[in-house]
């Protein structure tokens, strides 16, 4: 496995130079940043994610402003408790998209976060939940929310702005060059393989695990 410093230079020369590169790197939000942000804007940020997954993004922004009035601005109470009258009546507004599965999630989502109230804050369990064990997170949030598999929590996390990586095809590219995984990581085995380099990539350079994804992206 390359040294970072290695990898930051590939992504560097392919991009212009070192300050060149650094302009696009982005960085996590502060914890209390995070912790602070409150549940709806959570709620709505994850809900978008997975109305963009196997869709035109530019469509799911353009209809936004639609989203937020139909869902009462990702109200975290309202949207847990919705009753059928409601649901029927999502599946009929155009101001959305209308995905009986999907708003199903934002339904379960929702109560999905009302639980981690209970357990220390959504901003808090989401938010601080350790770099280190970023996996660990992605895994819960695969169990526990509602269309959060796959890469669908990892763009969640990283537009609410918590510290992340995303396996994009140029970052597991870059994980397969360096001998970490042989394809794509979908098992438990190969995502912790895939955090272990994330940890030592974390080490060498003292950088966010957003940055150090963001390198990797680069770095092809």
């Amino acid at each position: 496995m390359l040294h970072f410093d290695d990898i930051y230079k590939l992504a560097a020369n392919r991009h212009g130079g070192s300050d060149a590169l650094e302009s696009k790197l982005d960085k996590p939000k502060p914890l209390a940043e995070l912790v602070a942000m409150p549940d709806d804007r959570w709620l709505a940020t994850i809900t978008k994610t997975i109305f963009q997954a196997g869709f035109n993004w530019k469509v799911i922004e353009s209809k936004w402003d639609g989203f937020e009035t139909a869902f009462d601005g990702f109200d975290v109470g309202r949207c847990a408790f919705m009753d059928d009258e409601k649901f029927d009546a999502l599946l009929q507004d155009t101001r959305i998209v209308r995905n009986g599965i999907k708003i199903e999630a934002v339904r379960d989502n929702a109560a999905f976060l009302l639980e981690l109230r209970h357990e220390g804050g959504v901003g808090q369990v989401l938010g601080g939940w350790p770099s280190t064990d970023f996996a660990g997170l992605l895994e819960m949030l695969g169990k526990r929310g509602s269309r959060l598999g796959g890469a669908s929590a990892q763009y969640a996390m990283r537009f609410a702005g918590r510290d992340s990586f995303i396996l994009s095809r140029d970052v597991t590219s870059r994980l397969i060059a360096e001998g970490v995984i042989d394809k794509p990581a979908t098992s438990k085995k190969a995502m912790a393989a895939v955090q272990r380099a994330f940890n030592s990539w974390m080490d060498q350079s003292g950088r966010s695990l957003t940055e150090v994804s963001r390198v990797l992206a680069m770095s092809l």
